[in-house]
């Protein structure tokens, strides 16, 4: 696919005028500038050089060489397009908490109550139900500018238990992702108890393999049988939460999976869940990973809301990831993250739905700023470089196995686009590198993934006939 870019937003700069050949995986074939007749403006540069970039002289990419106009073919573009930024990484998904939008607000409340209304709608889904409600949210999701997700699952068995054939809840949201053209990250999930000292409750039974080692089993399982059907699923792993994994069985849990894979965990997203763990092991949740040896370069940590200072330094030492759910920790009243400490200390800000009661990655990024100005009474604390590099570059590396080429403008590595309306009536006369800041993702108007253009509107209808499947809420 050949794509004509106007513009086209990265974290460091605006380029203009540049023309990006991607194969059918969406690898980066070649680069150079979009020439007239392209129909993305006209001619190379902006005026202030001769070539394209901005005004910089050195041409599109991120700095790793001279790339201008090598190997590209000839003929005009596939999709000419004024603006366009590189599609955002969603980090923390629950795929099936779409189905309590707009159902829980009325009672009030805290996370304790939302959970149990959670339980019960867990309680109820099938793979088909699964299938639906993962294919609306995921399709809503591209809509918004997504290309990856995270999907932090544990609706393993059926209700009771018992395990379904052939990996059924975990194929339905492979299923899913295809249908709605996402790269998905399968965080596949241990959960073993019900908090500390508590057994599963028969809400939580579907959640578990009853032991770290059939667990595991299943894990390889499922990962020989992804290879074999879905090879461009990622399968990752993740621990639930110091809450639902004994502390005795966590450094076998992370031992017994390969070094590679991603490995991601909630922690401290509770002020009780910090609590109780310090009552029961004389721990904070963040030190009790830490002696686990779950804390490494590709580890995310979720939440990582109620953090003492030395958690902030631990995390930020072992260079994990931390997925901020700005939306999702406001509408549960989970409290402020530390965010610009955690990155200041070393770790990488990236962003995620979680239970997908807004699906739109602008909010999430506006809402990471926005809480971090108001803990700190000063405005820009995130710049826009760096709010661009945790919603796409740095949510992208949270989801990848180590060693894996990251999303970038440069050629052999893999690059997905958001294509943006620059002139809505929010981003009309925005200077483009501040969109992150002022869009949303109703001015998405379409998503490459993989080198296939997706279009907003089509995935819109896609997702509200997905939802009404399988008898999900009408």
């Amino acid at each position: 696919m050949r794509i004509a870019c106007a513009r086209l937003v990265l974290p460091d700069r605006v380029h203009t005028d540049v023309l990006v050949e991607m194969d059918d995986a969406g690898v980066v074939t070649a680069i150079g500038p979009a020439g007239p007749g392209d129909g993305s403006g006209d001619g190379p540069g902006d005026g202030s050089g001769d070539g394209p970039g901005d005004g910089s002289g050195d041409g599109p990419g991120d700095g790793s060489g001279d790339v201008r106009g090598a190997g590209l073919a000839a003929g005009p573009p596939d999709l000419s397009v004024d603006l366009a930024a590189p599609a955002f990484a969603n980090t923390h998904s629950h795929a099936f908490h779409r189905l309590l939008r707009g159902r829980t607000n009325g009672g009030g409340g805290d996370f304790w109550r939302w959970r149990e209304q959670m339980y019960r709608v867990a309680g109820t889904l099938d793979p088909d139900g699964l299938r639906a409600a993962a294919t609306a949210v995921y399709a809503e999701m591209v809509a918004a500018g997504y290309s990856a997700v995270g999907e932090f699952h544990y609706l393993h068995h059926d209700p009771d238990g018992t395990p379904y054939p052939g990996h059924a809840m975990e194929m339905a949201l492979v299923e899913a992702a295809e249908e709605a053209g996402i790269r998905l990250t399968l965080l596949d999930t241990l959960y073993l108890r019900g908090g500390f000292g508590t057994d599963l409750a028969d809400a939580q039974r579907r959640f578990s393999d009853g032991t770290v080692e059939r667990w595991h089993a299943r894990w390889h399982a499922l990962d020989d049988a992804l290879r074999a059907s879905h090879p461009h699923v990622t399968l990752g792993a993740a621990l639930h939460s110091v809450r639902a994994v004994d502390p005795a069985h966590l450094a076998a849990a992370v031992a017994g999976l390969p070094g590679h894979v991603p490995l991601h965990v909630h922690l401290s997203e509770q002020t009780r869940e910090n609590d109780e763990c310090l009552a029961a092991t004389g721990l904070t949740p963040t030190a009790l990973l830490d002696r686990a040896g779950a804390l490494d370069v590709r580890t995310t940590v979720v939440h990582a809301t109620h953090l003492s200072a030395a958690g902030v330094a631990a995390l930020g030492a072992a260079h994990v990831s931390v997925s901020m759910c700005p939306t999702t920790e406001a509408d549960l009243g989970d409290g402020l993250g530390r965010a610009s400490s955690l990155a200041d200390a070393g770790a990488r800000v990236t962003i995620g739905s979680d239970q997908n009661v807004v699906v739109d990655p602008f909010d999430e990024l506006r809402r990471l700023e926005g809480g971090a100005r108001l803990a700190s009474h000063r405005r820009g604390v995130f710049s826009p470089a760096a709010l661009w590099r945790a919603g796409t570059a740095d949510g992208h590396a949270a989801l990848a196995p180590l060693g894996t080429p990251g999303q970038a403008l440069e050629v052999g590595r893999p690059l997905d686009l958001a294509i943006l309306d620059a002139r809505s009536a929010r981003t009309v006369g925005s200077d483009p590198h501040e969109l992150v800041l002022a869009a949303s993702a109703a001015d998405v108007t379409a998503t490459v993934v993989r080198g296939r253009h997706r279009a907003s509107s089509e995935l819109r209808g896609l997702a509200v006939d997905a939802y009404l499947r399988q008898g999900v809420h009408a």
